[in-house]
């Protein structure tokens, strides 16, 4: 390495240092792009019905308010009262799996999500799960 530093590059540089004009720092990533927009609902208490019209509609707003990431609270289904009915499946009543069901079944709904998983711990565990959405390009 050259210790020689010519008068020129010293001058440079105390005009660098004493500027007050901010630096642009490549390394730092704007935290801004990073930033998801989260909306979630529960569905405790709901109606099969219910539900399944309240997360249509869930997922069409969120789309369209250009949200990235829906958290679906559905519970676990151990309050529910098919437990009680021996003609009624345990498994395919819960919302739980009925709700999910339903986002698969609709071709309009799978056209706007990126995908469906299961909910961290933090967010409901095996009582919730999450639903990207794709991009929504239109009024950009």
């Amino acid at each position: 390495m050259n210790n020689n530093i010519s008068d020129k590059d010293k001058k440079d540089w105390q005009t660098f240092i004493s500027s007050k004009e901010k630096v642009i720092d490549k390394d730092f990533k704007s935290q801004k792009k990073n930033l998801l927009k989260v909306r979630s609902i529960d569905l405790h208490g709901y109606t099969l019905e219910q539900a399944n019209n309240a997360i249509e509609q869930f997922i069409l707003k969120g789309f369209e308010e250009r949200v990235n990431k829906l958290i679906v609270v559905t519970g676990k289904g151990i309050h529910s009262d098919v437990e009680k009915n021996p003609y009624v499946s345990k498994d395919l009543s819960i919302l739980k799996y009925s709700v999910p069901e339903f986002i698969n079944n609709n071709q309009n709904l799978m056209r706007l999500i990126n995908d469906i998983q299961d909910a961290t711990i933090d967010d409901g565990g095996s009582g919730a799960f999450y639903v990207f959405l794709k991009k929504n390009r239109s009024k950009e």
